[in-house]
């Protein structure tokens, strides 16, 4: 497990930078407070065979004690690197997503499985929506009771969305709490 080297790095921020906005620097300076230590430290980012990790300082300095090969996981798995060099997020980013998201959805009850399922947003399914999304901005899909249940890319903005017939697609799906079943051999 090593730190992120400034090329990675840079590649992580923007893709959070999409979903978060400004609140990235939310995500950056939170405090932690566990382990022994009486001041809170930091949260910080890992890589561990092609996976990047939000995990707190003191894990990672209790950490050193296990070999890398025997290691498995620290902290939360946020994303991987592909072999391209591409950075994906994961369904086990959702909680930090949610935390500090930018932009919002929220969905009818009705539709809520359908996007679980790995479906897209249609408009008919659509609850609620926050104001000034463009199309491509990172988009938090949340139940009407503020259940976040996955994210994915605004398709329309919230303009368009307003003249949209109820077929047409609002946020196109990339990972959702539901993969925690369909894919539970590759998590």
């Amino acid at each position: 497990m090593r730190p992120l080297d400034e090329k990675e790095t840079t590649i992580v921020f923007e893709k959070l930078f999409k979903f978060t906005g400004n609140n990235l620097k939310n995500i950056v300076e939170n405090p932690s407070h566990e382990g022994p230590d009486a001041n809170p430290g930091r949260y910080c980012f890992r890589l561990h065979k092609n996976k990047v990790y939000y995990v707190s300082e003191s894990l990672v300095k209790r950490a050193t004690n296990i070999a890398r090969a025997n290691l498995v996981s620290l902290g939360t798995c946020i994303g991987k690197f592909t072999h391209g060099g591409n950075f994906h997020l994961t369904s086990q980013a959702l909680g930090i997503l949610a935390a500090n998201a930018k932009h919002k959805v929220w969905l009818k009850p009705t539709s809520e499985m359908s996007f679980l399922y790995g479906n897209h947003v249609l408009k008919g399914g659509l609850g609620r929506i926050t104001e000034n999304i463009a199309p491509g901005d990172g988009v938090v899909v949340f139940s009407m009771s503020d259940v976040p249940l996955g994210f994915g890319i605004a398709a329309k903005s919230t303009q368009d969305c307003r003249k949209l017939d109820p077929n047409g697609n609002v946020v196109l799906h990339q990972a959702d709490i539901g993969e925690y079943l369909r894919m539970e051999d590759e998590l």
